[in-house]
């Protein structure tokens, strides 16, 4: 077996080139201060220029909203005229422009961009991240009381405590009336009840729309998660037409779609829920035709178009119309003294799914009669 190769002598170190500037010394590490970790100098280095970047995104994301809210009122106007509302363009126009110095001025404390862009903290069992709930509600209290004006009566007919099933219409591709009933009932309800509002699995899959939904307190509409929550005595928000509501053709607004199989009746009653009807009122106005699948073919006069989706414009739901909202709550319907077997009887619970139905379109007749100008 040959002995392995003798290793290299080492070579001598060279000598400096006469007239060659010498090399520069290298710069040695920071040390890093007592008892910080390994890295930390690097860390101390990075942060004022992260700091910054993320202070520079902030300040552009200012910059596009004041300069989106320069003229307001004529981007309204125009979205107006394009959603199927170009009879009421002038009234849309006029209300956004009034609306547009309060809203400018009220921005600003109301989107505090800082907090809401900072990681979610701990979620309930159902989604809810409670820290940002607390630090959207500024904004959403902006939509609620400055841009839609909404009124509120007979509140008080949802009972301060116990278990409760407030029922009211849908409509809209973003959800936005289960945001306002969830605040109305925060902001305006004698006991302050904190309504949790269900959504059918379309709209909790939504890009970006479905899982904020979820993350300011909304729930995926589950049989258990219902359930759960009315055991617990809390106060549930139902839509029994789920997204079919957001998809019924504009000629239909403010008419009830089939209220499901009365799957909310049977979880009413196994649980001996009190049931409140809600009527909203300008949550279809609010949401722009175009962002319906039935918008081109209301317009075109071919139902066939309806079943497209490819035809519907969903980011102009994005921006709501300033139509004015009501809420109304109807008188209580006790299901005291009924027995939760009920449930399991399909004639019964469809009686008391026909009751509400039929209870709640005769308040939305009524209310959608009365009011004045959708906008002004």
């Amino acid at each position: 077996m040959p002995a392995p190769p003798a290793p290299e002598p080492a070579l001598p170190p060279l000598a400096p080139v006469p007239g060659a500037a010498a090399a520069p010394a290298p710069v040695p590490a920071p040390t890093p201060p007592p008892g910080a970790p390994p890295g930390a100098p690097e860390r101390t280095r990075r942060l004022p220029a992260d700091r910054t970047g993320a202070q520079a995104r902030l300040a552009d994301v200012e910059r596009r909203l004041e300069s989106a809210l320069d003229g307001l009122e004529a981007r309204v106007g125009d979205l107006a005229a394009r959603a199927g509302l170009a009879g009421a363009r002038r009234e849309v126009t006029e209300a956004a422009a009034r609306l547009a110095p309060a809203v400018a001025a009220k921005l600003g404390a109301a989107l505090d961009l800082a907090r809401l862009l900072e990681p979610p903290g701990r979620l309930d069992r159902h989604g809810m991240d409670p820290r940002l709930a607390e630090r959207a509600e500024p904004l959403v209290e902006l939509l609620y009381a400055t841009w839609w004006r909404t009124t509120v009566r007979d509140a008080e007919h949802v009972p301060p405590s116990g278990a409760v099933m407030v029922v009211a219409n849908h409509a809209g591709v973003v959800p936005w009336d289960a945001l306002v009933l969830r605040h109305a009932l925060r902001r305006d309800h004698p006991a302050h009840r904190d309504l949790r509002p269900l959504l059918d699995d379309r709209e909790c899959d939504l890009p970006v729309v479905g899982g904020l939904a979820v993350r300011l307190g909304a729930v995926r509409a589950t049989p258990e998660a219902a359930g759960r929550i009315l055991q617990e005595g809390g106060a549930l928000g139902v839509f029994p037409e789920g997204s079919a509501g957001a998809r019924k053709p504009w000629s239909e607004r403010y008419r009830l779609q089939r209220l499901g199989r009365g799957g909310f009746a049977k979880v009413a009653l196994r649980a001996g829920a009190t049931i409140v009807p809600c009527a909203i009122v300008g949550s279809e106005e609010a949401a722009p035709g175009i962002s319906r699948t039935g918008w081109l073919a209301d317009r075109l006069g071919l139902p066939l178009l309806t079943a497209s989706p490819l035809l519907r414009l969903a980011p102009a739901a994005m921006l709501p119309l300033p139509s004015r909202w009501s809420l109304r709550f109807g008188p209580p319907i006790s299901l005291a003294g009924r027995s939760p077997a009920e449930a399991e009887d399909a004639a019964r619970v469809g009686e008391l799914a026909e009751t509400v139905r039929a209870t709640l379109q005769a308040m939305l007749d009524e209310d959608v009669a009365a009011r004045g100008s959708v906008f002004l």
